[in-house]
Order: structure tokens, then C-alpha cells, then sequence
């Protein structure tokens, strides 16, 4: 059975391609503005999948230019109408459709205060982009499953691109060049023994720290979206703050590993997951621990792999939606757009 959300999902690759050309100049505009003045701190803004993307950039705009940034509860702005200190501030709002009352008010808040204001977000015309300085668009195109795929993807592409551009650093621009190719390999690896192991469970952990926090924030969204499954996001550090009892042979892991710092204890964790009597499903483009399965990944670097690793998941997800007895494309109680106060 093809659905939309597979089909939407195995765009990706074009889409990403596509995005770089279209944004090259505002790329080029936004980071030369951003070294002149560069912000003393950026907040992000965002809801569901966008704020895992958001997560993605947290993490490249902290470690690659220093800047520390936080993410804003919406609701600060929208319910409670408190005012942030905003001066030097950088506010990123991210949003596929651009609409949701909670985002706007927080953006439009923090303008006031005298932010600077970006907008990463799909629909051009929408209210986030007409409200902010700096719009770059996403260019996923029209997305009608629900469960969003190509426009993370496309968020998390645009995130790599801005910090390319913004750091001037060489090794992210190449990162950017090769990950419409990678993305397109990443979509044909064999994720089937993920739809084995998770066909007939109850609950998992996905484990990611890094740059793959975010993306293992994402596949256990998706995890509850579309197939029925109870599935929380962990760091591999916070992760043995408690709960890290309940791991066991009832509970499998689905671990997100990037050859980075991050590596040597996240292969600690796998091991006394392993030890525990856990099933562990490793997404990695390395050899992982005996006894571990290893979900495949082409050979990518530390910030590329997690934005792979969640292209090879759409796809698996997709069938384990489908083996157990979901529609990808219609998930229980949510609509496309989601407009939270």
C-alpha cells in the first residue's frame, strides 16, 4: 500500500536540493547580517515536529558560533502575556503552516521588545512569515499527510544551510552539498528489522544526544502519530536518571549513534541495555555492540547522520504503521494544522 505519507517522505532528497538553490542569496544576506550583529541570544519558538527541528538547531548554533539558545514556552506569551527581556535577541519561530495563535503571539511579543526576528516556515504567505525581518522558507511544497515527513526534513536541511552560511565554516558547507545524495541512499536502507522488533510492542525508548536528540525526539513523535506505540525520547546521558530501570526485555531501545564525543557513551549505554535483556536497534553507518542490530546509514558525518537516520525511519515507519494495523495517514484525534493558544 503506497500512502501519502510514504510518497510525501521519498521527496525529501529533490525537495532539500531544490530548497538550497531557491534560499542561496537570503542565505547569503541573512548570514552577512548576522556577523555584522551578531545576537548575544536566540530563542527558538515552536510546537511538535518543528520544535524537534528546532532542537537540531539549537545544538548547531550553540557548538558551531557560541550562542546560546533557549526555547521559549509559547505560552508565556500567548496565556500568561508576559514580556521577555528581547534586546540582542535572535527569535527563531519554526512552523510548517506558520499559523498556530501560541507561535504568532510569541514572535510577535518578542518583536516588540526589540528581537530581530526569523522565520523558518513552509507556507510563505502564511502569518509567522509576513510577521517576521528574515523569512527562509522551507520550499517542502504541499504536505497533505498529516504526520509531517519531507518538511522536517526540509527544516532540519534549512537549519544546516543557515549555519553553513552564518559560521562561514567549510566542513558544514560541504555537509549541506551532500546531503540531497545521502538522503536519497539513506531512503533505500533496510530498516526492516525495526518493523520486526517493534510489530507487537507496547513502548520503547529512542535514545539520541547531540545533534541526534532532536531527530530521536522526532521518531518517537512519529511513533505515537502512526503506529500506536508509546515511545519516549531520551538523551543517552538523562536516560540513567531513572529511567533507565524500566529497560528490559519488555521494553526495546531504538538508540540514534553518530560518531562524535557522543560515542563512547552511548556504546556504554547500548551494552548495559544489552546486559539488561533489552532488544537495542542501533541506527548507525558504524559497526555496533555485539548482540545490538544495526539499522543501516550511508557514511555521513556527526551532523548529517541523525538527519539520515529519520529519512531511513520514515520509511520503516510507514510499514510498521501498516503491520500494525494503522493508516500512516490519518493518526487518531490530529488534523494537518495544529492551532494551539
Amino acid at each position: 500500500m503506497t500512502t501519502r505519507m510514504f510518497a510525501e517522505a521519498a521527496q525529501s532528497s529533490a525537495v532539500v536540493a531544490h530548497q538550497q538553490a531557491a534560499n542561496h542569496d537570503v542565505l547569503a544576506r541573512l548570514a552577512d547580517d548576522l556577523r555584522t550583529m551578531p545576537p548575544h541570544v536566540a530563542m527558538t519558538a515552536a510546537r511538535g515536529s518543528s520544535d524537534h527541528a528546532a532542537t537540531y538547531l539549537k545544538h548547531l548554533i550553540e557548538t558551531r558560533v557560541g550562542v546560546l539558545v533557549a526555547s521559549a514556552a509559547p505560552s508565556v506569551a500567548s496565556i500568561y502575556r508576559a514580556d521577555v527581556m528581547a534586546e540582542t535577541l535572535l527569535a527563531i519561530g519554526v512552523s510548517q503552516s506558520g499559523k498556530s495563535p501560541d507561535l504568532l503571539a510569541t514572535m510577535e511579543r518578542a518583536k516588540h521588545m526589540g528581537a530581530r526576528t526569523l522565520a523558518l516556515v513552509n507556507t510563505i504567505d502564511s502569518p509567522l512569515a509576513e510577521m517576521v525581518d528574515t523569512v527562509l522558507p522551507l520550499h517542502a511544497g504541499a504536505e497533505t499527510s498529516v504526520a509531517a515527513t519531507k518538511s522536517f526534513i526540509a527544516t532540519l536541511a534549512a537549519s544546516l544551510s543557515l549555519m553553513a552560511a552564518w559560521s562561514g565554516a567549510a566542513d558544514l558547507a560541504d555537509d549541506a552539498a551532500a546531503l540531497p545524495d545521502l538522503l536519497a541512499q539513506a531512503w533505500t536502507s533496510d530498516w526492516s528489522p525495526l518493523v520486526e522488533a517493534l510489530q507487537h510492542a507496547r513502548g520503547l525508548y529512542v535514545i539520541g544526544r547531540g545533534p541526534g536528540f532532536g531527530a530521536a525526539q522526532e521518531l518517537a513523535l512519529k511513533l505515537k502519530e502512526t503506529c500506536g506505540l508509546h515511545a519516549e525520547a531520551f538523551s543517552a546521558a538523562e536516560v540513567r536518571h531513572g529511567p533507565m530501570a524500566l529497560i528490559g526485555p519488555d521494553l526495546p531501545l531504538i538508540v540514534l549513534r553518530q560518531q562524535d564525543e557522543s560515542a563512547a557513551a552511548t556504546d556504554d549505554l547500548i551494552v548495559d541495555a544489552l546486559a539488561s535483556g533489552a532488544t537495542v536497534l542501533v541506527a548507525s553507518d558504524h559497526d555496533v555492540a555485539p548482540g545490538a542490530i544495526r539499522l543501516p546509514l550511508p557514511r555521513a558525518t556527526p551532523l548529517v547522520a541523525p538527519i539520515l537516520a529519520v529519512q531511513a525511519f520514515y520509511r520503516a515507519a510507514n510499514r510498521l504503521s501498516l503491520a500494525r494495523g494503522f493508516d500512516p495517514d490519518t493518526p487518531p484525534l490530529l488534523r494537518k494544522v495544529t492551532e494551539t493558544v
